[in-house]
């Protein structure tokens, strides 16, 4: 059996995703640390530490893509780009779920 075909991203710059890559863990880390999906401390504060690093490699990548003269960000292709790679599930995460599906809430 072979494995599912992925859609194929977007042509993108190297600083684009880096980009990217950087924005998805910076937000696999918020969605970590959301209280609102329960956890325990220390796992939280762990991914609060990563996300201090994360958010420094991400302003790094954008810092550049200003000096590359990479002024605009295209949403299009960003969008599709972090649709295969999950990015709406892993985005998800960070929101709050529905009152229902909250542990202990009823």
């Amino acid at each position: 059996m072979e494995p599912p075909e992925f859609p194929p991203l977007p042509a993108l710059t190297r600083a684009e995703g880096e980009f990217v890559d950087c924005y998805l863990a910076v937000l696999d880390q918020v969605g970590r640390i959301n209280p609102a999906h329960g956890g325990d401390t220390y796992s939280a504060l762990r991914a609060a530490q990563a996300l201090a690093s994360g958010a420094a490699a991400l302003r790094d990548a954008l810092a550049l893509m200003h000096e590359r003269g990479e002024s605009r960000l295209h949403a299009a292709a960003l969008g599709r780009a972090l649709r295969v790679l999950d990015g709406e599930r892993r985005a998800g995460r960070v929101a709050m779920p529905p009152a229902g599906n909250r542990p202990g809430c009823d």
